[in-house]
């Protein structure tokens, strides 16, 4: 992990405002993401992380501000233009196609990202999550809440994403498989120098991060590196 890096940021956002109708739910929001960084977005419940992470991709549309992925503007792109670019994205929830194989979900994130016509699942998507292949061919449905989100990342890195984003993956899996994601995250960190930006309420996995962000009303209120978590701010921000 890069604790201090030096290049440019692969996501830079800025003075990004957000609103549902008339409630402002996202204020002057600022937030960077390094090359080969993993930065963790922490605050309580309802106050903007998942809002932030969808105006990111293109799923809500800013009232105002900057979002600009590898020097380029992507306000305005529409979420599969902004995959194209190099995003890779699972949402809370997770979101795979419980009728078809295990095979056939990942084989559709060829096509939402940079993959080109390579139609073939490599071999470190197996290394990442063994379990995966040897379950190629069950629905996507009879897997357990913790391989369903292995399946869900696994499918995003099919896109050969340069900035993964991950929206809570260890939210309702068992302890024993959350540290596997947590294993997985850090190895796509190291082997690949994909970035990753996530939402995140597991301190351990918040802990693994370069960088933290901590949201309040929709605002950054605290940001710095994560071996400098103090105990006040888990307090603040991760307490139940």
């Amino acid at each position: 992990m890069n604790q201090e890096a030096s290049s440019q940021p692969i996501l830079r956002v800025s003075e990004l405002n957000v609103y549902y109708g008339e409630s402002h739910i996202l204020r002057n929001v600022d937030l960077g993401v390094r090359p080969g960084q993993m930065v963790c977005l922490i605050g309580r419940n309802g106050v903007g992380k998942t809002t932030l992470l969808k105006t990111i991709m293109g799923v809500l549309k800013p009232r105002s501000g900057h979002i600009v992925l590898q020097g380029q503007s992507i306000v305005g792109l529409p979420p599969d233009r902004r995959a194209k670019l190099g995003i890779g994205y699972v949402p809370q929830g997770r979101e795979i196609i419980p009728r078809v194989t295990v095979k056939e979900n990942l084989l559709l994130g060829l096509e939402s990202g940079r993959a080109g016509k390579n139609k073939d699942i490599p071999p470190y998507i197996y290394e990442l999550f063994p379990v995966l292949e040897s379950m190629l061919w069950r629905m996507g449905g009879d897997l357990s809440g913790g391989q369903q989100q292995q399946l869900a990342i696994a499918r995003a890195l099919m896109g050969r994403p340069q900035l993964l984003v991950l929206d809570e993956p260890t939210e309702g899996i068992q302890p024993s498989i959350i540290l596997e994601i947590e294993a997985a995250v850090r190895k796509i960190i190291e082997t690949t120098g994909i970035s990753v930006l996530l939402v995140e309420q597991h301190l351990h996995f918040v802990r693994q991060a370069d960088w933290y962000y901590a949201m309040q009303k929709g605002g950054i209120v605290a940001s710095g590196p994560t071996e400098e978590l103090s105990k006040d701010v888990i307090q603040e921000f991760l307490a139940v």
